[in-house]
């Protein structure tokens, strides 16, 4: 058995009246998991502000300053989205904690599947991902679009974890595996299970938001969908292939029917015709290129290799850099 020191990151983007519920929700669980002997005293809980707009940040700062033993915070320079928020309060304390557990700030997650998580940690798993049991509390609309997206994804060859977000534990050295992806479009769903390394899966039941609102409406949706399969897959180009084969083959036989008809002196009606082939083969044509535009324009950020984020400060106790693990 092998006990460490958790940090559990949390994320946070104009969060000011979510943490004042969910920082007392994460104190209390970190504590029930030291009291039991799943984690080390050195344990801790680790809000990353991803730029806020309003007073998250300074939240953050009381939340430290009250309780420095169990409360850091990690203030970036700007907002950098979800995705790079999250790696950097990962990799700002790989080095000091043996065990991380990401989950977001409105507790929609249910913290107390933490504790089969650590039990699995403890008994040798590198990685164990949270999955939802069920989404019932979704609305229609949102439970059809992202069980298209999950089928969408396995189908286009990006290997991601049915019904999971970001909810997940890592050890140090599955944490080690991911810092050495060096890209800069952050799909971590896509990621993680690319390191490998022996996994788990903790189902839990989804809760509301605990206060605040939703920090993803479908214009994200769409666009973290988008970048998702961009950034893991490269089955779009090749379908893009594919099909402008089978177009061209199609133009050649329209080719050589068109001939046959000319000579033979029938006539060929109407402008319709063409001008309907001419739209559906310009959409094609435009949709294609919008798709390779993707790629290139990623292509452009990776090149660049511009940091995926920049912190500006940090609160965290001193003796954080004296942590250490147990095994046995």
């Amino acid at each position: 058995m092998r006990v460490g020191t958790l940090y559990i990151v949390v994320p946070c983007y104009n969060e000011e009246d979510a943490l004042p519920h969910s920082a007392p929700v994460l104190q209390a669980q970190l504590l029930s998991m030291i009291q039991s002997g799943k984690v080390l005293e050195s344990s801790r809980v680790l809000f990353v502000n991803d730029g806020s707009k309003d007073a998250t940040w300074k939240v953050i700062q009381d939340l430290h300053t009250k309780n420095p033993e169990v409360f850091s915070g990690l203030n970036l320079s700007r907002n950098r989205g979800h995705q790079n928020a999250l790696i950097a309060g990962l990799l700002s304390i790989k080095d000091h904690a043996d065990l991380t557990i990401s989950i977001d700030a409105d507790l929609q997650d249910d913290v107390s599947a933490m504790d089969e998580m650590v039990d699995l940690y403890n008994q040798g798993i590198d990685i164990v991902y949270g999955v939802r049991n069920q989404r019932d509390s979704d609305s229609f609309f949102k439970r059809f679009t992202a069980q298209s997206f999950y089928k969408m994804m396995k189908t286009l060859g990006a290997e991601t974890i049915y019904n999971h977000a970001d909810y997940r534990l890592m050890s140090q050295r599955a944490l080690a595996g991911l810092a050495d992806f060096k890209e800069v479009n952050l799909f971590l769903r896509g990621l993680v299970p690319l390191i490998g390394f022996s996994h788990a899966m903790v189902s839990y039941g989804r809760h509301e938001r605990v206060a605040g609102k939703s920090k993803y409406p479908l214009k994200k949706m769409l666009s973290f969908a988008l970048d998702g399969i961009t950034s893991l897959s490269i089955k779009p180009i090749r379908m893009i292939s594919m099909l402008g084969a089978l177009v061209f083959l199609l133009s050649i036989l329209a080719t050589a029917y068109v001939l046959i008809r000319h000579f033979t002196g029938a006539t060929v009606a109407g402008w319709s015709s063409l001008l309907l082939s001419t739209w559906a083969i310009g959409g094609l044509v435009l949709m294609s290129l919008g798709v390779i535009g993707e790629y290139i324009a990623k292509i452009y950020l990776e090149t660049k290799a511009r940091p995926r984020f920049i912190i500006e400060s940090m609160l965290d106790s001193p003796d954080a850099s004296q942590q250490s693990s147990t095994d046995g």
